[in-house]
């Protein structure tokens, strides 16, 4: 058991380590996605705004624009046919709904794409730092934009653009007044330069810009820096998932772990002899269903070592009779003082070697159906030829009882009088309960079957003496006789019907006693499955 508790912790100690494993790395593949994010929303407005800046110009503005914007961004600008990129499906889905494809080419270095309107071209440029560079070009392309609107409209007009082009910061026109900055910042703004203030945390740019003759101040930003998850954070993310898994692994095992050290126990207990013991089968996993099986295998045990102990017990009292009639036989041979006296003891004795012999043999296929599955050949059976069979064998044994068929029914959906069986133990069970009802009987036993489209059954019934009914649950018992005329002088061990009712229950069908309406005696019925495919169903 301890070995097996270690094979599980050590394959969970390797299943940790993998769980471990994907953490980083899913943790690394989600700095990817942010960065990508990232740097899409910073130059989408702007590759936007030129994009559509590019629609109405002539072949020789266009050219003029992108050498403009170049020296603006400092970064190579070209317009390429959008069938000589050699891009894949999922890209040029991304760039005909009108959004900007950034494509990471270092590691703080990216190429981004725009399509020009509907044209089949893309404005593409080499992005050495994507949030400084684009920041003047940003402010150019909007001043251009604005100064064409009277000033009381620049903010109305501002603000449509954002929504419009799809910028990935704030855009807002200041009055200089309510900027936030210092003299010198304010002075160089006066000046025409383009100013860059760190935020108040240090972890941003503001990017201000004065429009010329206005009294506006363009403010773009806060500007963040990429931050992507550190080392340290996914260490100890890590570890906290780790130590996270492993104890809820812990428990788990360790529930685990505790029940099937109670299955142990149980085990060692009834290898000591406490058949009785059981262990508690409630949950519905594995576990559970292990412990139905065990509890399964127990009280088969249990039932299993009941009946060999009865058996021993019943064979030392049956033993007894026909051993002592030997011994006598033997005796009274010896003092036999004529031939005739001496064939009587031996005839008796060869009577008695033959209830040993049946005796023997009764026991020995008891043992074999009860004690496990026996090799069953299944196979289609008239019942008609066997019941004609039984009586063709039996009747000659007791001339004063007659053997007859009685009515037998087989509806339309029977297709036949087939059954599938065992035709050997079928035929033994048969004989077994031929023999007894005409031990019992008075004059007369008859056989009869019904038949349905899934199920059979076949009736012996007798007109003697009956089975009292607060007996009929343990008449299948081995070894059980009854106290009334069916006694022991009627012959038998009591080991005939208990053979039946494991012929029948191999067979998925039970065996029955009850009262014959039409001969007034015993009716003892064994039904079962026409089909075996259907019955192991």
């Amino acid at each position: 058991m301890n070995s097996i508790f270690l094979r599980i912790y050590g394959g969970m100690l390797a299943a940790l380590v993998l769980v471990a494993m994907l953490g980083a790395l899913s943790l690394h593949l989600l700095n990817e996605v942010r960065a990508d994010q990232y740097r899409e929303r910073l130059a989408h407005g702007t590759f936007t705004l030129m994009a559509d800046s590019l629609v109405p110009l002539s072949e020789v503005e266009r050219t003029r624009a992108l050498a403009i914007w170049e020296r603006l961004l400092g970064i190579p600008l070209t317009l390429q046919s959008l069938a000589h990129t050699g891009l894949d499906g999922r890209q040029r889905s991304v760039l005909q709904r009108g959004q900007v494809l950034v494509e990471k080419t270092g590691p703080h270095a990216a190429r981004v794409m725009r399509q020009v309107g509907d044209q089949p071209f893309l404005l593409m440029g080499e992005v050495k730092q994507i949030s400084e560079q684009l920041a003047r070009a940003t402010i150019y392309l909007l001043a251009d934009e604005l100064v064409r609107y009277p000033v009381a409209e620049q903010p109305r007009r501002l603000e449509e653009l954002r929504e419009a082009k799809g910028f990935g910061f704030d855009l807002r026109l200041l009055s200089m007044t309510k900027a936030d900055l210092d003299e010198d910042q304010r002075r160089r703004v006066e000046e025409g330069d383009t100013v860059m203030a760190l935020g108040k945390d240090g972890d941003s740019i503001r990017v201000f810009s004065g429009l010329a003759g206005t009294p506006w101040v363009l403010e773009l930003g806060p500007l963040y820096q990429m931050n992507a998850y550190p080392p340290q954070l996914l260490v100890m993310i890590a570890v906290l998932g780790l130590c996270l898994i492993g104890l809820i692994v812990y428990l788990l095992v360790r529930q685990l772990e505790r029940r099937l050290s109670t299955l142990e126990v149980a085990a060692t207990r009834i290898a000591q002899g406490s058949l009785e013991t059981r262990v508690a089968a409630d949950d519905d996993d594995s576990v559970g269903r292990l412990a139905a099986a065990f509890n399964g295998m127990a009280e088969h045990l249990q039932r299993s070592l009941s009946i060999q102990r009865e058996l021993v017990r019943a064979v030392s009292h049956e033993l007894r009779t026909p051993v002592a009639r030997l011994r006598f036989g033997l005796e009274m041979i010896a003092a036999a003082s004529n031939d005739q006296a001496r064939e009587k003891y031996l005839d008796g004795m060869d009577g008695d070697i033959q209830d040993l012999d049946k005796l023997v043999d009764e026991m020995l296929t008891y043992a074999r159906l009860e004690q496990g599955s026996p090799a069953l050949q299944f196979q289609q059976i008239d019942l008609d030829a066997l019941l004609d069979q039984v009586i063709a064998e039996l009747a000659p044994l007791r001339r004063e009882v007659t053997v007859v068929r009685g009515p037998c029914q087989a509806g339309e959906e029977a297709k036949g009088a087939w059954v599938e069986a065992e035709p050997r133990y079928l035929h033994r069970a048969l004989q077994n309960l031929v023999s007894n009802a005409m031990r019992h009987a008075e004059s007369q036993v008859s056989l009869s079957y019904q038949l349905g489209a899934q199920r059979c059954r076949i009736d012996v019934e007798d007109d003697g003496p009956g089975v009292p009914e607060h007996v009929w649950d343990r008449i299948f018992t081995p070894f059980t006789r009854l106290d009334d005329s069916r006694t022991r002088a009627s012959g038998g061990h009591g080991l005939g019907l208990s053979i039946v009712r494991r012929i029948i229950y191999w067979h998925a069908g039970r065996a029955s006693v009850s009262r014959s309406e039409r001969l007034g005696g015993a009716c003892f019925s064994l039904s079962w499955p026409r089909s075996q495919a259907s019955g192991a169903s």
